[in-house]
């Protein structure tokens, strides 16, 4: 859920602070603008503002998603022309030291954060920081509006251009007022929804995870219904110029084919294609095509069926051209805010919304400090059960139970699930270990950290709906035997039982390998494509290790966790292929499964008929057959043997409708194509 944890990270930034003890972090005062930290799982923390009689803006906010922990202020001072001057970032969080300033002297910025430093010339620029209260976003979202053009080039780079979308009242009596949602542009590679007064100044955001004033609070779901409406307007007319429905036969000549079903690649091979259905497969040389086909010419790249995510919490409708582009076609969502999930799903079959096919759990979880952001939250085991009923009439195919839940509640729960056809998977209950989860009725077990759980000290399992869930593997994978209890019985009984696991070790790398500053191998293929603000977030750092612990004890541990993958892998526990981020780590995601132990096909197969068969799709999708739905993509390279080839996407074919790969790029919010790696 690193998606929704780092929302601020979406408005130029991520977590971003000093390890400036919390009682030495600035005091709101009594008249402080209080902003309520916020989802549909409940409270998440406080976010305050006030500007001081120097005119210096201030801000403090305490936040804790699931027990990741930021406590952190600012102080900003502007120039004449309104922009910062100078701008100081202190606090704790995750990330460990990771201290921002920014100073402007004449002509000349200066800026240092945890990840970079460097200077330039000032010409009106907006210093975006690396992170920062929320209250560093309201800065720039009211300098933006107030420009003539709505339009503001930013410091490191970039430019940010603000559209508005819509109007909506909020409150009632003397608090009602009229708010206006305009998205910004050049940040991310989705628009950004920012809600304003009408004279200009920020009032909140709502995007899953929501900053809202006090007294509006419980505006959320209005503001995230007309939000979805006006974001959805353009994505009809989108949906119909990038999907193309070809006149009759379309036939793929002379790729080099992965066979997901034999776990082979296999050259030279035409697949032809009629009415969304795959009717021929087989060598080029045998394989008639009609007079009238549409030839696409494969010689020199790879066709593989379309690519799963099988870990996706899907974003706005920008992130459906972004994963088709890198040839994503289906995706599970294991979890998110229900009606915007079940909207999407009608839009898209009225032909109104372009995006893979979406799998949905709902998720689930007990009320608590520590409860997921999106959770439908049950405070009994009958409401447990409802929240399970609930699922399945709103066409879930799946529930994911989350830390909170009560462990005593999964038994029943998974039943009810199970009667009703429901896959079960999902985090541990905090208290519950790995095999426990398993004889409860878990199908699958979510994230390799839970798998590694079964070994975990008590004082790890008992808190593991907290920051223990991470510092704990961390800190003890590291000396866990694999070929020894408990995780020799526990890897055995996983296979045998057909277990699976949704390991997203992209996610146990993010968190446990980079120092700041460094670049993620899931994002440097993508530098030079997207904005700036974006590419800067691509090196942040993980999780700072405890005081007694290096980066080389995390990085040992993830080192562990990855052969922990290898040897479920080589023992026959099914392996789907995740990300729980943005979509753009799939490939890397399949790169570390080969560095664990994988052929390029077996992970491949991770990404393709391994999830179809998992969310009982595996007969009509997943592989490239004869009477199955023509979810294709035509890859320029040889993913045999670099499986990196796969980001490089020619042609996408989903529903019977040819895409263009560069296109949708575009769409998606792309400068360009990414980088071959070695």
């Amino acid at each position: 859920m690193r998606r929704f944890a780092s929302l601020a990270a979406l408005f130029l930034a991520t977590s971003a602070l000093a390890q400036t003890p919390v009682d030495q972090l600035a005091k709101p005062p009594a008249d402080a603008k209080h902003f309520i930290i916020q989802s549909t799982g409940g409270k998440h923390g406080d976010s305050y503002s006030w500007v001081t009689a120097d005119g210096t803006r201030q801000a403090r906010e305490s936040m804790n998603l699931r027990g990741q922990v930021w406590e952190i202020d600012y102080s900003g001072k502007a120039g004449a022309d309104g922009m910062p001057a100078a701008v100081t970032i202190r606090g704790v969080a995750p990330d460990g030291d990771v201290a921002e300033t920014y100073t402007r002297t004449g002509n000349t910025a200066t800026w240092k954060s945890q990840i970079d430093g460097g200077s330039a010339a000032y010409n009106g620029q907006f210093y975006a920081t690396v992170g920062g209260p929320m209250d560093t976003n309201a800065w720039f979202l009211e300098r933006l509006l107030a420009s003539p053009d709505k339009t503001l080039k930013l410091l490191p780079g970039g430019t940010a251009t603000a559209a508005k979308l819509t109007s909506l009242e909020v409150g009632t009596g003397a608090a009602k007022k009229t708010i206006d949602l305009w998205a910004i542009s050049g940040i991310s590679n989705s628009p950004l929804p920012l809600w304003a007064t009408a004279d200009g100044k920020f009032f909140g955001v709502s995007f899953g995870l929501a900053w809202l004033p006090e007294a509006y609070a419980g505006e959320q779901k209005n503001m995230e219904a007309a939000q979805a409406k006006a974001l959805s307007a353009q994505m009809p007319a989108l949906a119909k110029s990038l999907a193309v429905t070809p006149a009759g036969q379309v036939a793929f000549k002379n790729v080099r084919l992965f066979d997901a079903d034999a776990r082979k690649f296999v050259d030279d091979q035409t697949v032809l294609v009629e009415n969304g259905l795959i009717t021929a497969v087989g060598p080029a040389a045998k394989v008639k095509t009609k007079m009238q086909a549409q030839v696409i010419d494969g010689t020199g790249k790879t066709l593989v069926p379309g690519l799963w995510d099988s870990h996706m919490h899907f974003g706005d409708d920008s992130t459906g051209p972004m994963l088709l582009s890198i040839g994503v076609t289906s995706v599970r969502d294991p979890g998110n805010v229900t009606q915007l999930t079940i909207a999407r799903a009608q839009r898209r079959a009225k032909g109104e919304l372009l995006s893979p096919h979406v799998y949905a759990s709902t998720l689930i979880d007990g009320k608590g400090p520590n409860t997921a952001q999106v959770a439908e939250v049950a405070t009994t085991e009958a409401e447990a059960i409802a929240k399970v009923d609930k699922a399945k009439a709103d066409g879930m195919t799946g529930v994911k139970f989350y830390g909170t839940f009560n462990p005593a509640w999964v038994k029943p729960a998974a039943a009810e699930a199970h009667k009703l056809g429901l896959h079960v998977h999902g985090h541990l209950p905090a208290g519950m270990r790995t095999n426990e989860a398993i004889d409860a009725g878990y199908d699958e077990i979510t994230h390799i950290y839970f798998v590694l759980m079964q070994a975990m000290p008590d004082s790890v399992v008992n808190v593991s709906n907290g920051f223990a869930r991470f510092e704990g593997p961390g800190r003890y994978a590291k000396g866990v035997d694999l070929n020894a209890e408990p995780m020799k019985s526990l890897i055995a009984k996983m296979a045998a039982k057909k277990i699976a696991s949704d390991p997203t070790l992209v996610v146990a790398e993010s968190l446990y390998v980079p120092e700041n500053g460094d670049l993620s191998p899931a994002y440097a293929p993508f530098v030079g494509t997207l904005p700036p603000a974006t590419e800067r977030g691509f090196r942040s750092g993980g999780f700072a290790p405890p005081k007694d612990l290096t980066r080389a004890d995390y990085r040992a541990s993830f080192r562990k966790l990855s052969d922990l993958v290898g040897a479920m892998h080589k023992a026959g526990v099914p392996i789907v292929a995740g990300t729980d981020g943005s979509g753009l780590e799939l490939v890397r995601e399949l790169e570390l499964y080969v560095a664990a132990g994988f052929t390029n096909a077996e992970a491949l197969y991770a990404g393709t008929q391994a999830t179809a068969t998992l969310v009982g799709m595996g007969a009509k999708t997943g592989s490239i057959t004869v009477g199955k739905a023509a979810d294709l993509v035509l890859v320029d390279g040889d993913p045999s043997k670099v499986i990196g080839d796969l980001r490089h996407t020619k042609v996408v074919m989903m529903d019977g409708k040819l895409m263009d790969a560069d296109a949708l790029r575009a769409a998606g919010g792309f400068a360009g194509r990414p980088k071959f790696q070695d």
